[in-house]
């Protein structure tokens, strides 16, 4: 069955969805609190903590009689009705757009075909593997995960409680030896195994030495601790992940390094989506995806605090109380031109409103001049500014400042393309257009 396309951010009239009825049904106001218990991969995984995605959001929901989808992207599956999210920035056929986001920011090496498979299990499953690299370099930061284990021994040598069954089992008639169990605190735990087995299954795979190759010290690492790696024990490693999770808080990076692990080596055989009822499918927040594509561009001019992880974070007012807490997208480094600039996922005319008096906050609070929004722009339009009036009408002294403003930056999004190298080819140079007017503007 064809899969039916649609876009975030859009409306769409119900009956466009006649021929995914069970998907439908299955998606339709559920929260992605709900898509996550149900089997679907999120990411960022981080959605509690989110600014722009919300537990609380759906994916599609009913409004005035229509459907409306949100800053959600991605692919969906149950039995044989497929639904793809496609970027409302992208005008080609394939979404050559947000495939090119995610190669930047999850920092695919270009030899990694993104073209759209086919097949849409299979293009599943590689998306799983695409983010695999990403999510084991931004757990290892928190170094290696270390914990409990329990091993068992039969030898002269005892260190631990001894096991009377197995003692009585194995060493009848005595020979000597004790059977024992001994509890260590060490690297070479079940969660790293399901790490390395999900490392060997990758390279295994027609793009795996590449997709790994901008992770090899940390796959040495795990390589190194996991020294009872084998591969006959991977059904059994599976089943303790699934039943001892990662909870605690401290480790959410293991928790969804962990999530995306058991799913590569769940559907390694082709089993996704097995089960006419299964919902499956992997989503990516535009907004975030968005945000960091932009920070590759210009965070070397920038502090970028990160809301979804709370880290950065800035303060409203003073005290030693936790009020006020902000995240600005990106920061000046500046001290004597500060700046303010705002990533949004949206086109040029739905700025406003709120927009405009959460930057005109954060610009107050850093005595900063000059804001930005640095917004995808596909329809053609220039850059906007916006200076702020000074005056009350009241007064009738309304006039418009010279020396505070905003901007709207557009960067330009390739709409014509044929292929995937062309669209890359031409967003290439629509970014270096992009960085060079945001200097100009800042000098």
């Amino acid at each position: 069955m064809d899969p039916l396309r649609v876009k975030d951010n859009s409306t769409i009239e119900k009956k466009d969805f006649y021929k995914i009825k069970n998907l439908e049904a299955k998606i339709l106001n559920k929260t992605l609190k709900d898509l996550e218990k149900e089997g679907i991969f999120l990411f960022p995984q981080i959605i509690s903590e989110s600014q722009d995605v919300e537990g609380s959001q759906t994916i599609l929901r009913m409004e005035d009689g229509y459907y409306k989808t949100g800053n959600i992207m991605g692919f969906l599956g149950c039995g044989l009705e497929r639904l793809i999210i496609k970027s409302r920035f992208s005008k080609n056929d394939e979404d050559y757009f947000f495939q090119y986001l995610l190669s930047r920011v999850l920092d695919i090496p270009n030899v990694v075909n993104m073209e759209t498979d086919s097949n849409n299990e299979n293009r599943i499953i590689n998306y799983l593997c695409f983010l695999f690299p990403y999510l084991l370099k931004v757990a290892i930061r928190k170094g290696i995960f270390k914990q409990y284990v329990c091993n068992e021994y039969n030898d002269s040598n005892v260190k631990g409680s001894i096991d009377i069954a197995r003692h009585i089992k194995c060493n009848t008639p005595f020979v000597g030896r004790i059977a024992y169990k001994q509890r260590t605190f060490s690297y070479d735990n079940y969660l790293l195994q399901l790490v390395r087995h999900t490392i060997e299954f990758i390279k295994n795979t027609s793009f795996g030495n590449m997709l790994l190759s901008n992770v090899k010290m940390e796959i040495q690492l795990i390589v190194d601790v996991t020294f009872t790696y084998s591969v006959q024990d991977r059904q059994i490693i599976i089943n303790k992940n699934k039943k001892n999770l990662v909870r605690h808080a401290y480790y959410h990076e293991y928790r969804a390094l962990q999530n995306l692990c058991l799913l590569i080596l769940h559907n390694q055989k082709g089993q996704i989506g097995v089960g006419h009822n299964k919902l499956y499918g992997i989503l990516f927040d535009g907004a975030w995806l968005w945000e960091e594509y932009i920070n590759l561009l210009i965070g070397k001019d920038f502090y970028h605090p990160k809301n979804k992880s709370r880290s950065g974070s800035e303060q409203l007012f003073s005290g030693n109380r936790q009020q006020g807490l902000i995240y600005p997208d990106f920061i000046g480094r500046d001290v004597n031109n500060r700046i303010i600039a705002d990533a949004k996922y949206k086109p040029i005319d739905n700025i406003r409103s709120k927009d405009y008096l959460q930057v005109l906050a954060y610009m107050f609070r850093f005595d900063a001049k000059i804001g930005y929004y640095l917004y995808p722009e596909s329809m053609g339009k220039d850059s906007e500014q916006l200076r702020l009036n000074q005056g009350t009408k009241h007064e009738q002294n309304v006039s418009a400042r010279e020396d505070i403003y905003v901007m709207k930056c557009g960067l330009e999004i390739p709409c014509h393309t044929s292929n995937y190298q062309e669209f890359v080819d031409k967003i290439k140079i629509n970014e270096h257009k992009f960085k060079s007017n945001f200097s100009n503007m800042q000098s």
